[in-house]
């Protein structure tokens, strides 16, 4: 499905809020509220848009861990490699990417001791060869 400058530009206010109502977005999009239903039901219809999701602010986990980790895998075990990291509720994020790294995951733990916990999980799924991990301390 091609997105046209009205779909591109409510998927756009979406990703930014997709909490904002119906009559918001017709506003912000100059369109009608039904123009808006109707283009929201096409996209997810057409897997455009898969789910509406949140995501928390500082003051839900205000003294998480937060990491990126760096995963090499072994190629004939990366399909089972990712459905078991997608299984873990601290991965908040997972990608492939290309270079030395086969995948690059975010982990969002409560605590250190919980993070440590974490990581030796990871290393432990069948299939990962080696990792190397970053916690994030302050954004910018």
């Amino acid at each position: 499905m091609e997105l046209d400058l009205i779909d591109r530009a409510l998927v756009s206010a979406l990703r930014q809020d997709s909490r904002s109502s119906a009559t918001a977005l017709a506003v912000q999009l100059n369109v009608s509220r039904a123009t808006i239903h109707s283009r929201i039901e096409r996209l997810i219809q057409n897997k455009v848009i898969s789910k509406f999701t949140i995501e928390l602010g500082p003051t839900a986990t205000p003294r998480s861990v937060k990491a990126v980790m760096l995963i090499s895998l072994k190629g004939n075990l990366a399909r089972r490699v990712i459905k078991a990291l997608k299984k873990l509720p601290e991965i908040t994020g997972l990608h492939t990417t290309n270079g030395s790294w086969d995948l690059v995951a975010q982990i969002t733990a409560h605590d250190l001791p919980d993070f440590d916990r974490v990581l030796g999980n990871i290393r432990e799924i069948d299939g990962v060869l080696n990792s190397d991990t970053s916690i994030l301390l302050n954004q910018v």
